[in-house]
């Protein structure tokens, strides 16, 4: 298995990290390799970020490793509140719109305000306006969905909620999933940060609400997993939205210095399957407001990738489609994002030609226009 580090060194190769490589700009990555020098001595760097806990807690990891890496940078972070944060009293599906947390931290850095952008990768949308482009994938941590009961409840998982409780969750995706297991639950609104919602339970408004079990750990929420983490939902009962559980990287396509300095957080491993499961969403033109699910990964030289689609009303089962190719790591990194981008493509299609796009033009609230959204 190559490691990063010697695939940089692998001079002829173009560095592409891009999520797409076909509208990748060849420059930035033909002048972004690692130099003897230190290009990060007297360096400062500017960091868009989100406000909520979350958010400032996953730009100040970033930090941190660039101060690591890189002696005598400077990082500095940019708190600002997107439109998905302001609107907390609709559900993101009603207020429509892609790029809900991310379009004020991009507008920084097309405005050149802000050098980079630190993001969860689930809310990250498929297309990225010109000029910019997703380039380092960081290691991915817990992909999965938790479950979580107030304070001092009994209950350890799943199976343990009472017949018709009430589930606290705004996403489509996981509603979809869970009425599958349990028709019985009663599905009620879930807006905030990590914090505000785990208040909201713990005042009697839900039963259990659900959350991704990375942003729990990041906080500092162990005391919410429950021992031997009975309350992580299996993804074979609920399927991660594509990217869950990996930060990533937004910058401008013109600064290759900027790439150099953020290139050895690229986590190799885990680029792939991101960019997999993305290639997936994109071909399905799917954002944070529609019930697709996808979870690619690698294991005995292989790529494996599942993907489903739900219909909000409930009035069909899941489309569930998978597919595994042969897939070794020795290859430059362009390579291993193609194969991996074509076999998200492939169990996309594989999903429409079972009908998923009558599902997709019902989330959408969309008639006859599925063709020319994928376009």
């Amino acid at each position: 298995m190559a490691s990063f580090q010697s695939l940089l060194q692998r001079k002829s190769q173009p560095k592409c990290q891009a999520m797409n490589l076909e509208e990748c700009p060849k420059t930035i990555w033909a002048a972004a390799s690692i130099s003897e020098a230190n290009p990060g001595a007297g360096k400062t760097v500017r960091i868009a970020t989100r406000k909520s806990p979350l958010a400032m807690w996953q730009a100040e990891f970033i930090q941190s490793e660039l101060e690591r890496l890189w002696k005598g940078i400077k990082v500095e972070l940019q708190p600002m509140s997107t439109r998905g944060d302001k609107i907390l009293d609709s559900p993101l599906a009603k207020v429509g719109g892609k790029g809900l947390f991310v379009k004020e931290l991009e507008t920084a850095l097309l405005e050149r305000r802000s050098d980079i952008a630190v993001h969860s990768t689930k809310d990250v949308p498929m297309e990225l306006p010109d000029g910019l482009v997703l380039g380092i994938i960081c290691k991915r941590h817990d992909p999965c969905d938790a479950i979580v009961f107030p304070k001092g409840s009994t209950l350890k998982c799943l199976d343990d909620l009472p017949q018709g409780a009430r589930v606290g969750t705004s996403s489509l995706r996981r509603q979809c999933q869970l009425l599958l297991k349990r028709p019985d639950l009663k599905f009620l609104e879930l807006r905030g940060n990590v914090n505000t919602r785990l208040a909201k339970l713990d005042s009697g408004d839900y039963d259990a609400i659900i959350l991704a079990a990375a942003g729990l750990k990041r906080l500092g929420f162990s005391d919410r997993m429950l021992p031997g983490e009975t309350n992580i939902i299996d993804p074979n009962a609920m399927l991660p939205a594509a990217g869950q559980g990996a930060l990533s990287i937004e910058l401008r396509t013109d600064d290759p210095v900027m790439m150099e300095l953020l290139m050895p957080l690229h986590h190799i491993p885990d680029a792939v399957t991101v960019v997999c499961e993305r290639a997936m969403n994109r071909r399905l033109s799917g954002g944070c407001q529609v019930p697709i699910s996808g979870f690619a990964q690698l294991k005995d030289g292989t790529l494996r990738m599942e993907a489903r689609v739900g219909s909000v009303t409930g009035k069909g089962p899941l489309i569930i489609k998978h597919k595994t190719i042969p897939f070794t790591l020795d290859k430059p990194w362009p390579e291993l994002q193609k194969e991996a981008e074509a076999l998200g493509v492939q169990v996309a299609d594989m999903l429409l030609s079972d009908g998923a796009q009558e599902y997709l033009d019902e989330a959408y609230g969309l008639q006859d226009v599925g063709v020319a959204r994928r376009q």
